[in-house]
Formats: C-alpha cells, structure tokens, sequence
C-alpha cells in the first residue's frame, strides 16, 4: 500500500529519504564569478535540508552548455570545490541533495558562449519566440531571444558525451548523492527526442525510435558507470511545448521506449512536469496550465516503471497528498513555495501559513534580499502577534 503522507519515509535506491517532499530545481543566479558556488549559495541550501531530496539548480557540464548568466558549472576544479560547501551544509542538517545536469543546447545567446559563438544545436533551427538570461543591449540583465543556433556535428557529440563524463566525475568529487538529467523543457536531450524537431540524418536524427533516445541513453550509461545506476534521475517533460518544443506526433512513443530502457538498466527515479508548460520561458509563467498529464498515461508509466516517480507543477500541500493517494506517485517537487519559506516541511505537517515570495527578486544580484533573509516560522512570536 503505498503511503498518502508526505511525511512518510521512502527509500530511494540504496538512500533513505525522511520525507516525501522534494525541492525543485530552481535557477537563483547567486553564483560568484567563474560561475562558482558559494557560502552564500551554501546557506541557501543549508537552510532548505529538511526536504526528503533537494535537487539542485541546473548545472551546466561544459561552458559552451550555457544559456542563463549567474548558473553554476561543474566543469572547473573551483566549481567542484564550491559545490563542496554547498554539499557538506546539507549533509550537516541530514538533507539529501543531488545535482541536477544540463546543456541547453540551442537555447542560448552568443553573448553567454565561449568567444561569441552560435549555440550548440541539435539542428540549425532556431527557438523563435523563446528567451534567455543575459545582459540586453543597454548592458542590464534580462531576458533576451535565444540566438540562431549551428548544428553539431557528429564527432561533436562524442566530445559532448566525455563532457558529461568529466560532469559525473565531478559531481562524486563533491559529494552530491547523485545526479538528475535535464532531459525536459526544450533543453538538449529534449531537443534529440522530439522527432519533429530533430531532423538530423546520423545515428542520432529523429527517424528512429533509437536514433531519438540515443544521446540520452549513452550519458546514463556514462553516468551508470560513474555512480552507478541507483543514484541516476531523470527529469522528463511530456507533451510539453516549453522553449519552442514543437508537436511531436511520436511523442508517446518515444516516451515509452525510453521508459522501458531507462526501467532496464535500474535508474532511481523520473521527475514528471505533471502541469503543462506554455511554450514561452519561466518568467512568462505565472502558473501552469490547468492541463495535466493524463491520467492513463501516469497510470502505464506506473506499471512500466519500476523506480520512484517525482511529480511537480504548482501543488499545495492537499493536492500532493491527494496525488500520492492515486498510488502513480512517491514523492512530490515543490518550487516556488521552497523560495520564501525553507522550513516548508515543517510549515506543511504543522498547518503553519506559508509566505509567498516576491518575483522580483528571484533573479537579483543583491547578495542574500530574496535568497536567504527568509526566516523560519516561529509560533511563539506569531502567537504573541496576535
């Protein structure tokens, strides 16, 4: 029987998580220069470790993966050693965290690559009407239309396969309890799955149900041999149009094939997008869509999958514990309501009210106003409000 509580245990692999409330990965930009991890950054994520798993924001493998200003690497010896700090704060308070891994592939600016160069593209197609973090033209950070990218070639993609390695070795070297691909929202491994989208006519193009999944196959392999397969997840976006994803009409397909290879070689979880995304970027979100996934198809990859199943999208508290009690779900991701209140957990089993966070701050550069100046709930100081 499986357990309704989100404050019930669950053994994820080989780790036991205390709780099944996980932080989404969210990209802050508090990096220091290099893309370097911080205290700053360390004490952000201290402060949140009472979630079961905390998933990191998303790290770019290599700097020619970049597609926001401000997110981490973990390509460069002082990357790993920030990340470092970060990984030993949530180990002190006995919190879980695993690094989330990407490469965006063609959605980028050439202002944000090595020496000005075009994004690494699965094909030459751009992302029309999708956007990135960069400066604009008047020098400001905001938000600008990814560049027209070039296609990779083939034997690029062999170097990108050791950039991943290299990722995975370093994720081990500082500590992380695993790793989460980004194979969702428009990004790189996306970008090979859709067969619309991937027109390419090498091993790796769109014609095939192998051709489509077989960069993302080949990088869990890699990962399978460096951590090893139980401490590997995935985040997948099905039927989503985020970043200028096109319609696939194999889609489904495609879903399922990879779902039965991935359940084959022993991987920990997948992490759903259970509410749809627009085809816009995160700052034209305000809330998910009213669609959700449907419900046969979580109910097939119940059955077909036999590892933990994460879904996120704007859940409260009842709506996650309503959806652990269909049984096609273990553990629930929480984003923006982690932002404002890193005692969530304990905020969530004592009934405690949440804050909500302001926007405008989610992306500042103005060192912890936004990022760690929340404080945790205390109910004498409350009651004495009153």
């Amino acid at each position: 029987m499986k357990s309704t509580s989100l404050f019930a245990p669950l053994n994820l692999g080989k780790q036991q998580l205390s709780n099944r409330v996980v932080m989404a990965p969210m990209t802050r930009t508090r990096t220091s220069a290099g893309d370097v991890p911080n205290e700053l950054m360390a004490k952000y994520y201290g402060q949140r470790a009472t979630a079961g798993l905390i998933i990191s924001e998303a790290t770019d493998v290599a700097p020619h993966s970049k597609g926001y200003l401000w997110t981490p690497g973990i390509y460069a010896d002082e990357q790993v050693q920030g990340w470092k700090l970060i990984t030993r704060a949530v180990h002190a308070q006995g919190g879980k965290i695993f690094s989330q891994i990407w490469h965006v592939g063609r959605m980028s600016h050439t202002s944000l690559m090595p020496d000005g160069q075009q994004p690494w593209g699965v094909t030459d197609e751009q992302a029309i009407g999708s956007d990135v973090f960069a400066h604009g033209s008047d020098g400001k950070l905001t938000f600008v239309r990814a560049s027209q990218p070039r296609q990779i070639s083939t034997d690029e993609i062999g170097t990108l396969l050791e950039d991943f390695r290299r990722a995975f070795q370093n994720v081990a070297e500082a500590g992380f309890d695993g790793i989460e691909l980004h194979a969702a929202n428009g990004y790189l491994f996306e970008q090979f799955m859709n067969a619309t989208l991937n027109t390419r006519t090498d091993d790796y193009g769109g014609q095939t149900l192998e051709n489509r999944t077989r960069f993302l196959l080949e990088v869990v392999d890699i990962a399978t041999e460096v951590l090893g397969a139980d401490r590997i997840g995935i985040r997948l976006s099905p039927f989503g149009h985020y970043n200028s994803i096109p319609d696939d009409p194999h889609g489904e397909e495609t879903f399922f094939h990879l779902i039965t290879e991935l359940n084959r070689r022993g991987i920990a979880y997948l992490h759903l997008l259970y509410q749809l995304l627009p085809s816009g970027n995160m700052e034209q979100v305000t809330k998910f869509e009213e669609t959700n996934l449907p419900e046969a198809f979580v109910s097939k990859l119940r059955a077909e999958f036999d590892g933990a199943i994460i879904w996120c999208g704007s859940f409260t508290k009842e709506s996650a514990e309503q959806a652990l009690a269909t049984g096609n779900v273990d553990l629930i991701a929480f984003g923006r309501p982690f932002v404002g209140n890193p005692d969530l957990v304990a905020r969530f089993k004592n009934n405690w009210p949440l804050v909500v966070a302001d926007r405008s701050a989610y992306y500042t550069r103005d060192g912890e106003t936004g990022f760690t100046d929340f404080t945790n709930f205390d109910p004498l100081v409350a009651e004495t409000a009153h």
